[in-house]
């Protein structure tokens, strides 16, 4: 019968782990592509109401700011609401028209 006097002893870690930094594989993030949400002009939405549909629609926008969106897009026919990702700007783009607006959204350059 084998004895196992002369193997060596485990080391005493006193409760705890040894530990080593983790090596996490490096992945590249592709950011994705921002799109315009383009507010659009029109003759039936009274301004109060567009002006209440941006600051519900988009809520980092304030009320000065919905104003000054409301106003390009009356007299210049169109006007920029925000920029972001494509999917938050379909979000934007679809809660402005269930207030009865005109959005679209487009690629920022």
């Amino acid at each position: 019968m084998e004895t196992h006097l002369d193997a060596p002893e485990p080391p005493s870690y006193h409760g705890a782990m040894p530990t080593q930094p983790l090596e996490r594989p490096r992945t590249e993030r592709k950011h994705e592509p921002f799109y315009k949400v383009l507010l659009h002009n029109d003759d039936h939405n009274a301004m109060d109401h567009v002006i209440m549909a941006i600051v519900k629609s988009v809520p980092q926008i304030s009320t000065d700011r919905a104003v000054e969106i409301m106003f390009e897009a009356h007299y210049r026919g169109t006007a920029l609401v925000t920029t972001a990702p494509k999917e938050h700007a379909e979000f934007y783009q679809e809660r402005l028209e269930s207030y009865g607006l005109t959005a679209t959204i487009e690629p920022a350059e």
